[in-house]
């Protein structure tokens, strides 16, 4: 044999020897290629999902190793052989399945027991901007009257995932502050008393729409010397229920808030006096409320 021919049989053996002495788990054998259904009626997730793909077998510290993910809805992985554990997280909904590649490619579903939940809020007949709702989603503890926070930051009008079940959704109507008021800085968004709680259900495969209504009004307050007459400045307000709980306390000659529907109790202070007088706040009724300096 020519010595050419000889050095290149010499290559191609080592390059055999090499690749029947590499470990099976260096050889790329097959892929794996993914879906997600939901589980009510099978039809195909196509957004917000996110797929990992663990080695099966445990790491000494007792870890899985990550060897793939993707947030595709339907992705293909190519994997050496071996035995994986899938994941699929589809918000707050989840799913898992074992899997073996033996040589060639497979293709996996993974069915999710989840539905969409959408919120709104209302202010009379008039929609609220989801900037001005602060909504948190909580789920039942079996056996206990608390409820665990599942979601604290839900966004109005927005798809939130969650795993089939029942659900208790709190919705607190923020107040835009002006300058000089108490409590926060001014500009930023404060908690007011309008709270609205619902009982919802969601249902896998199902969009469920929840409206919530806040019942509240906008108050402008002042201090004057007769009905009618120029704001004082330099005052400072104390909002209280009528059985004396303080809802707000605000400085300046009409600082305003936002109350839930009801009645209430208003202390203005000035010069080291001390002036009352009450309100009766009705619904998406925003006003201005006069305290006489009497």
């Amino acid at each position: 044999m020519p010595s050419g021919w000889r050095v290149l049989a010499s290559a191609l053996l080592a390059t055999v020897a090499a690749t029947l002495c590499a470990p099976r788990d260096a050889l790329a054998d097959g892929a794996i290629r993914l879906r997600a259904t939901l589980a009510a009626n099978l039809a195909p997730v196509d957004e917000g999902l996110e797929w990992r793909v663990f080695q099966e077998r445990a790491e000494p510290d007792g870890t899985h190793a990550l060897v793939a993910q993707s947030t595709d809805a339907a992705p293909t992985l190519p994997l050496p052989d071996g035995d994986y554990v899938v994941h699929v997280a589809y918000g707050l909904a989840s799913a898992m399945r074992r899997l073996s590649l033996r040589g060639q490619s497979i293709d996996a579903s993974l069915v999710l027991n989840a539905g969409v939940l959408r919120i709104s809020g209302f202010l009379g007949d008039a929609s609220v901007p989801a900037s001005r709702l602060q909504i948190s989603v909580y789920v039942p503890e079996r056996g206990g009257a608390e409820a665990r926070m599942v979601v604290s930051d839900a966004r109005a009008n927005t798809s939130i995932r969650l795993p089939e079940g029942a659900y208790r959704i709190v919705s607190t109507y923020l107040d835009k502050e002006g300058a000089g008021t108490t409590p926060g800085a001014a500009g930023h968004a404060n908690t007011t008393n309008s709270v609205v709680n619902a009982e919802v259900r969601v249902q896998a495969g199902k969009m469920t729409d929840v409206a919530l209504r806040h019942h509240a009004a906008t108050l402008t307050l002042k201090l004057v010397n007769a009905p009618g007459g120029e704001a004082l400045a330099n005052t400072s307000f104390s909002v209280l229920t009528p059985g004396g709980d303080v809802i707000r306390e605000l400085i300046g000659a009409f600082p305003s808030l936002i109350l839930a529907e009801g009645e209430y109790v208003i202390i203005a202070r000035r010069d080291n006096k001390t002036y009352q007088g009450t309100v009766k706040v009705q619904s998406a009724v925003d006003r201005d409320v006069e305290v006489l300096a009497q």
